[in-house]
């Protein structure tokens, strides 16, 4: 159970990058239910960096503490992060892809949970 709500929040936390370019802040939280029945949630509490990739793409690259509260446990802090680019193809048209990870008992290996996202954007 507490693996699937690790991949679970792995997977949730996943977001693009905002359009500016420099270091920021990204304090998120994302909580999951099934029906009306809370599980967890994960607060990724993350610095990063987010760039140009020449004219027409952008990247970035964040990571810090998550917070890891499974419903009826004791609250965990972990490692989280992620890193993403977009490509404007046309004016409303934007590719983009993530990959994502959260640490479990902060461990790397078996139990390091990654996520990944692809997705197009249409722009009206």
């Amino acid at each position: 159970m507490i693996k699937s709500v690790f991949a679970a929040a792995a997977a949730l936390s996943m977001s693009a990058g905002a359009a500016l370019a420099g270091p920021y802040v990204n304090v998120e939280t994302n909580a999951g239910y099934t029906g009306n029945d809370y599980n967890g949630s994960v607060t990724d509490l993350h610095i990063g960096y987010e760039g140009a990739l020449g004219e027409n793409a952008g990247y970035y690259i964040q990571g810090g503490p998550a917070i890891v509260a499974v419903d009826g446990q004791e609250n965990e802090t972990e490692i989280s992060g992620k890193a993403g680019v977009g490509v404007d193809v046309t004016e409303q048209v934007n590719i983009y892809g993530e990959v994502s990870f959260l640490t479990a008992d902060q461990a790397w290996g078996d139990d390091l949970g990654l996520g990944v996202k692809a997705g197009v954007k249409y722009s009206f």
